[in-house]
C-alpha cells in the first residue's frame, strides 16, 4: 500500500490523524454494457496501490482462467468477485471499494450495465455524490448511457465525469472525443446536469487516469484523479435546517426519557426550540446525550440522545426539527417512483413505505405518467413494470414530515416494501405534498351502527366469498341469503359479475383494474356494514393483497372470509358460463386460473369444500359460523 507517507512507521498516532482530517468522496461508476467500469475502478486501485500482493497474485491467477485480456492481468476481476460475475464477464451486483491517495478518501460503487439491472444501479447512485459515466468511445452514447444519467439526475446527483473510454481503440482521435462530449453536454443539460466534465481514457492502459498520456496531446484538461481530488461535494448540510428522525425512544427507567437517533441536518445545542412533526407540537432540548456525556452542540452525522423540557408525544418515525423552519407534513403527496420489483406496481394496491425512521400504509392513488428514460417523453400507462421510472400521486394512512427530495435526501427520499414479503419493491423521491380540500370534514351522525345493528337484532359483518370462477361462490352465498331471510335477518348480496354492470362498468381484467375493483367493493360494503347489515360479497378477488385492504377497512371481527375450495379441473368440468371455453381458446385474455394467477387465501375463516358437500350443507355450516360467532 505504498502511496501511504513515512508516518506509519514513524508516527502511526500521526498518521492516523491525517487520515482522518482528509475529505471523503462517493462517487458510482455507470454506463453501458462493456464500457469498461469494472476495469476502471481497478485501474484506480492498481495505481494507487492499495492492492495486497496475495490479492494480485490471485487475480493475476483468475486473469488466466476468466479473464478477458488474453492471459495478461484483468483489473476487472477487482471488482466483479461473485461466480457469476465472472463466468459472464458482466457486473450483476453493486460492488463497493475503498481506496485512497495524499488528498483525499475515496468509497466508489461499480454498477451494471445492464438494463436489467438498473435498480441495482440506482441502489449504488442513491448515496454519491459525484457520477462517472463511461462511454465506449467505438460505440458513442447508447440508450443505457441516458437511462444511467436520468436516474443520475433524479437521485440528486450534480457532478459527472464523462469518462470516453477506449480511446486507444479510436487511435486517439480527437474528433470522436468531441463529437461524443458535445452529444452529452446537450443530453445532460436537459435533465438539469451542468457540472461535466469530459476526459478521454483508457481504464485498460491508464491513459489520463492518474497521469496525461502523451497520446492526447490535443487534451489540456485535468487528469480523472484530478477531477476526484478537487471537485467541490462540500454541502452546507450542517447549516440547513435541524432534522433528526427519531429512531427509539430512550426510556431505561422513570427518571430519563430521551429520544434517539442520528441527525440528518442542521446543528443543535441545549435552550434551542425544536418542534416535533408530524404533530408540531414544540419544546425546549434541555441536554444532548451521548454515551461519552453531554454535548454543548451536535451536528448532521451524529448519533445522540436529545431529552426535551416538556413531556410531549414523540414516537419512533417523528421528525424533531428547528422549530422556525420545520418540514412540511401531509399524508397526500407526488412523487418519482422508481420500480424494482418483477411484479408490477399496481395502483391503489397497498404497500409500506419506509421514510426515514417511520414505516406506513400507501398507496398510488393516480400513475400520472410514465417516463420514457431514452426520450424523456411522458407516456401513459396503468403499471409500472421493473426498472421503470413514473410520476405518481401518493395517499398514506398516516400523515408524514418530509422535505422535498431536490432539497433534502434524507427526508425527501423513500422506499416501498411488499407488505407479505418484506421486500424492496420500489424507490421514490417526494415532489411536493398534495393539500386536501380545507372544507372537507367528517360529519358525526346521532345515529350509529350500533343502533342500527339494534334496531336489526344481528351483529353487521361481511361474507367475503372468494375463489376461481365457477367454483360456486353466488350460488352458496345465494343459497346462505335465502336461509337469512328465513330467520328474519337483513343482508344484502353483492356478486362481482352485477357490480360490473353498474358501479364498476368501467373497469376491465388487468390487474390494476382487478385492484380497483375491490377497492370499491371493499369501500361500498363497509357503508353497507355501518348501516347494520350482514354483506355477502361474492367476488373472485384473486390477490391476498386487496382482501387484506379490505379486511383493514373493518372493524374487529367484521370481516370473514370464506374461501370457496374447488379444484379448477372441478371449475373447468362445470364452466357454467363457458368461460374457461374461451379462455383456454386464447379469447378471454387474464383469465384467472388460467392466465392470471389466483392467490387462495391462507388463513380463511370458513373453508367451503363444494366438491364434498351440497350447496344447502355448504350454507348451513356458514349460518352456524355465524350464530356460533354472535352474529344472528
Amino acid at each position: 500500500m505504498a502511496h501511504q507517507s513515512d508516518l506509519i512507521a514513524e508516527d502511526i498516532h500521526a498518521y492516523l490523524k491525517s487520515q482522518e482530517e482528509k475529505s471523503l468522496l462517493r462517487f458510482i461508476t455507470c454506463g453501458s454494457v462493456d464500457d469498461g467500469k469494472s476495469t476502471l475502478i481497478g485501474r484506480l486501485l492498481y495505481d494507487s496501490k492499495l492492492i495486497f500482493e496475495d490479492q494480485l497474485a490471485a487475480i493475476e491467477a483468475d486473469s488466466k482462467k476468466v479473464g478477458s485480456q488474453g492471459g495478461e492481468i484483468d483489473l476487472a476481476l477487482l471488482v466483479d468477485g461473485l461466480q457469476a460475475e465472472r463466468e459472464q464477464g458482466i457486473t450483476i451486483d453493486v460492488a463497493y471499494r475503498f481506496f485512497s491517495t495524499d488528498k483525499r478518501k475515496f468509497i466508489v460503487a461499480d454498477t451494471p450495465g445492464h438494463d436489467q439491472y438498473t435498480r441495482n444501479m440506482a441502489t449504488g447512485a442513491s448515496t454519491a455524490e459525484l457520477a462517472i459515466i463511461l462511454v465506449d468511445a467505438c460505440k458513442g452514447i447508447l440508450t443505457q448511457t441516458r437511462r444511467h444519467s436520468f436516474i443520475v439526475s433524479l437521485l440528486g446527483i450534480r457532478h459527472v465525469i464523462l469518462a470516453v473510454n477506449k480511446m486507444d481503440l479510436v487511435d486517439w482521435d480527437a474528433d470522436t472525443f468531441e463529437t461524443i462530449a458535445g452529444a452529452y453536454r446537450g443530453f445532460a443539460h436537459d435533465l438539469g446536469i451542468d457540472d461535466i466534465t469530459c476526459i478521454p481514457v483508457s481504464a485498460l492502459t491508464g491513459a489520463n487516469v492518474f497521469g496525461h498520456s502523451p497520446d492526447t496531446p490535443w487534451y489540456s484538461g485535468p487528469t480523472l484523479l484530478d477531477v476526484l481530488e478537487t471537485v467541490d461535494v462540500s454541502t452546507d448540510i450542517a447549516q440547513r435546517p435541524l432534522r433528526m428522525p427519531v429512531q427509539w425512544v430512550n426510556r431505561p427507567n422513570l427518571d430519563f426519557r430521551g429520544f434517539s437517533g442520528t441527525i440528518a441536518s442542521g446543528t443543535v445545542r441545549p435552550g434551542d426550540r425544536i418542534k416535533i412533526c408530524p404533530s408540531e407540537r414544540e419544546s425546549t432540548v434541555t441536554r444532548i446525550v451521548t454515551y461519552d456525556g453531554d454535548l454543548e452542540s451536535a451536528f448532521a452525522g451524529q448519533s445522540v440522545t436529545l431529552v426535551l423540557a416538556d413531556e410531549v408525544d414523540v414516537s419512533r418515525g417523528d421528525i424533531l426539527a428547528e422549530a422556525e423552519n420545520a418540514p412540511d407534513s401531509t399524508d397526500q403527496f407526488a412523487a418519482h417512483l422508481l420500480w424494482m420489483h418483477d411484479d408490477a406496481l399496481l395502483p391503489e394496491r397497498q404497500y409500506l413505505m419506509k421514510i426515514g425512521t417511520k414505516i406506513t400504509t400507501a398507496q398510488v392513488t393516480d400513475l400520472r405518467y410514465k417516463i420514457d428514460v431514452n426520450t424523456m417523453e411522458q407516456v401513459a400507462g396503468k403499471t409500472l413494470e421493473l426498472n421503470e421510472v413514473a410520476y405518481c400521486n401518493f395517499a398514506l394512512d398516516q400523515p408524514i414530515a418530509f422535505d422535498p427530495y431536490k432539497d433534502a435526501r434524507e427526508t425527501g427520499g423513500f422506499v416501498m416494501i411488499d407488505r407479505f414479503t418484506n421486500g424492496t419493491v420500489g424507490a421514490g423521491m417526494i415532489d411536493f405534498g398534495l393539500r386536501r380540500a380545507t372544507n372537507l370534514t367528517w360529519h358525526d351522525m346521532e345515529i350509529g351502527k350500533e343502533l342500527r345493528a339494534q334496531q336489526k337484532g344481528q351483529k353487521p359483518c361481511i361474507l367475503w366469498f372468494t375463489g376461481l370462477s365457477g367454483s360456486g361462490k353466488s350460488t352458496t352465498a345465494n343459497q346462505i341469503e335465502k336461509k337469512l331471510a328465513s330467520l328474519g335477518r337483513h343482508s344484502y348480496l353483492l356478486d362481482g359479475d352485477n357490480v360490473r354492470h353498474g358501479l364498476n362498468k368501467d373497469l376491465g381484467f388487468t390487474d390494476a383494474d382487478r385492484v380497483e375493483n375491490i377497492r370499491r367493493v371493499a369501500e361500498v360494503s363497509r357503508l353497507f356494514v355501518d348501516s347494520g347489515l350482514i354483506v355477502l360479497v361474492s367476488f373472485i378477488s384473486p390477490f391476498r393483497d386487496e382482501r387484506r385492504m379490505a379486511r383493514e377497512l373493518m372493524g374487529e371481527g367484521e370481516f370473514i372470509e370464506v374461501f370457496v375450495d374447488t379444484p379448477l379441473e372441478l371449475c373447468e368440468q362445470r364452466d357454467p358460463k363457458g368461460l374457461y371455453k374461451k379462455a383456454r381458446a386464447g379469447e378471454i385474455k387474464n383469465f384467472t386460473g388460467i392466465d392470471s394467477d389466483y392467490e387462495p387465501p391462507e388463513n380463511a375463516e370458513v373453508v367451503l369444500k363444494t366438491a364434498d358437500h351440497s350447496v344447502n350443507d355448504l350454507a348451513d355450516q356458514v349460518v352456524a359460523y355465524l350464530r356460533d360467532g354472535g352474529y344472528l
